[in-house]
């Protein structure tokens, strides 16, 4: 028993020790180089250099144990057919690790990209999904290439059940497709304020592969089909240039003075336009007369926020504003008035 314990030892814990320290080399990697590396990368400007990182670091131990696992089958002489098992398995699990690895590299780096363009990219979780399909189809068919099994049948197999499964997915694959369209070419993008010609107005959240979701200002969700979208007419808020007029009409007494009017109502515009976030700072507010109204003089005042929704604080505190200071100059901001003449005839 004891010659049979110490036949074994000799022949598989030189292996197994390798095993083990490869292990424990990954973990000392991952615990000490790692970390080091990534705090050195977060102090360079490029931020491509912490995606490879945050790429490989799940990924770390496992190819440290493969790499001792080589070693280890290499130096032990093993029967067939347990050889070719091994190198298969040490294959199948490299390549595997490697193109999980590859795409969320690839999807981090894309994601970097989209962020430094000026309107940027979609970086959606249809886009997303996408990329790492695409990453994953690639690595299955180098493992199946690895393997020395051919695709070819595989292939026409896809090809005849690829038309059946079109055919019966017809509407889902339409969606998918009118996605691709509305990423590609750029008719709305997550973040964007749209309003579409039924009517629903909202910020694009996200873009999957049979929906785009919409969030309106009350906080409802609205999932709206991409065959939809794409066909229908959107009013793009934030498509070029994001800012807007934000138009506001005042009426003023006949008997007012309208060198006072337009010198008051320029402070309180001009004081609106300091004190809001909201408000364009590129824009220089202007208030014009416009017409003769029934009973009033009626301006109007342009200002321009910087989205939309930017309107509502800017109208709220410019009515309250002007209100307190035309009552504190004495200007009249009129009623509507009407002349009735009524005529009493006498029937005989």
């Amino acid at each position: 028993m004891m010659d049979w314990f110490k036949a074994n030892a000799e022949m598989w814990g030189p292996p197994a020790s390798i095993v083990v320290i490869g292990i424990l080399l990954g973990w000392g990697f991952k615990r000490f180089i790692h970390v080091r590396l990534k705090k050195a990368a977060e102090k360079s400007k490029w931020k491509g250099d912490d995606a490879i990182l945050d790429a490989i670091e799940p990924h770390i131990v496992i190819w440290f144990f493969l790499g001792a696992l080589s070693l280890a089958a290499g130096s032990v002489e093993i029967v067939d057919p347990y050889n070719d098992y091994i190198s298969k398995f040490l294959v199948i699990v490299v390549i595997g690790s490697m193109t999980l690895a590859l795409s969320r590299l690839v999807v981090s780096l894309i994601d970097l990209w989209a962020h430094g363009q000026d309107k940027g990219f979609p970086s959606t979780t249809m886009f997303t999904n996408f990329v790492r399909i695409t990453v994953y189809l690639v690595g299955v068919l180098i493992i199946l290439d690895a393997l020395n099994i051919s695709i070819t049948p595989m292939l026409t197999a896809l090809g005849v059940g690829g038309l059946a499964i079109s055919l019966a997915l017809k509407d889902t694959l339409s969606d998918v497709f009118a996605g691709l369209h509305i990423l590609l070419s750029g008719k709305v993008q997550p973040g964007d304020f749209i309003q579409l010609d039924s009517g629903e107005m909202g910020y694009i959240t996200n873009i999957s592969w049979r929906n785009t979701t919409m969030m309106e200002r009350t906080n409802n969700v609205i999932h709206i089909p991409n065959t939809r979208l794409s066909a229908a007419t959107v009013k793009n808020y934030d498509s070029g240039e994001s800012s807007f007029s934000v138009k506001i009409q005042v009426g003023v007494s006949y008997d007012s003075d309208l060198e006072k009017v337009e010198q008051i109502t320029s402070e309180v515009i001009q004081d609106v336009q300091d004190s809001l976030e909201e408000s364009n700072k590129n824009f220089e507010p202007t208030m014009r007369f416009q017409t003769f109204g029934e009973s009033s003089i009626n301006l109007m005042v342009y200002f321009r926020g910087n989205r939309y929704g930017d309107q509502h604080p800017i109208i709220h505190n410019f009515i309250k504003k002007l209100h307190r200071r035309y009552e504190e100059e004495g200007i009249e901001i009129p009623f509507p008035m009407r002349t009735v003449i009524h005529r009493n005839q006498n029937e005989e």
